[in-house]
């Protein structure tokens, strides 16, 4: 079996969930290399999409912002932020990745704060950007991140980007397009789906060699299982080589 970290298994596993002739609205990171990995493995007709305005280019090497002119190369459309978000208004954007500084059991997202006091808080984050548009309109959210229980909480400091609120039918009730909405958590030990009739989160599968305990104990709520719960495929040979000599051969993200 090849050697991997957990960066490299996110990206392969989260690449996997990208079908070919879909759209991705995707930031620079992770989330670039994983729609990167999708296009030479499997998906080459996945249009990546950026938020400054590139629309499906051929990445000739890893961007380093979503305006950095790689997001324009030999693409589609050279457009414009506004364009873009009228793109997933419209319902035109099948995937959107995020980050997330906090992520509660419905899937919603607090990239704003940490603490009590909006104008003393214990940690600034950057803010939505983008993020709160995306996961409102685009029709699947994945989010990649570290699991552990400071950041996967049972109620968050802020809510800066909504998942499903308070549960089934609250996105609706509150204005979102239905039938989007968040899909899938990637983390370093778990890949996480959504139980259709609480609209919480439920563990799918467990990457090799982690077991059910170490999942729950980094978790800040009680956890939905799916039944039976799997393994998540490791990341193989092939993938493992495009992701380090061709998507990212100078470690910008894998090296983290």
């Amino acid at each position: 079996m090849a050697a991997y970290n957990p960066m490299e298994l996110m990206i392969c596993v989260a690449a996997r969930e990208l079908e070919d002739g879909k759209t991705v609205v995707v930031g620079t990171g992770a989330p670039c290399a994983a729609a990167m990995l999708a296009q030479k493995m499997h998906a080459p007709n996945l249009i990546v999409v950026f938020e400054a305005g590139g629309v499906g280019p051929l990445l000739p090497t890893m961007p380093i912002s979503v305006g950095d002119s790689r997001t324009f190369y030999k693409g589609i459309m050279a457009s414009s932020m506004n364009e873009i978000m009228e793109m997933c208004q419209r319902g035109l954007v099948d995937y959107t990745f995020l980050g997330a500084g906090q992520i509660d059991a419905y899937g919603n997202i607090n990239s704003t704060m940490i603490g009590k006091d909006y104008s003393r808080p214990k940690v600034r984050f950057p803010g939505s950007g983008g993020a709160n548009d995306l996961a409102s309109l685009c029709w699947r959210t994945i989010v990649m991140t570290p699991q552990d229980n400071r950041r996967f909480v049972a109620k968050l400091d802020f809510l800066t980007t909504p998942g499903y609120l308070s549960g089934k039918g609250a996105r609706e009730e509150a204005g979102l397009p239905p039938g989007t909405g968040p899909y899938r958590v990637i983390t370093d030990l778990a890949v996480i789906g959504y139980a259709e009739d609480s609209c919480r989160m439920q563990l799918l599968s467990l990457h090799e060699g982690v077991e059910r305990e170490t999942v729950q104990e980094r978790t800040g709520f009680e956890l939905e299982w799916a039944e039976p719960v799997g393994v998540t495929a490791a990341p193989t040979k092939e993938e493992l080589r495009i992701l380090r000599e061709e998507v990212d051969p100078y470690r910008y993200v894998i090296g983290r």
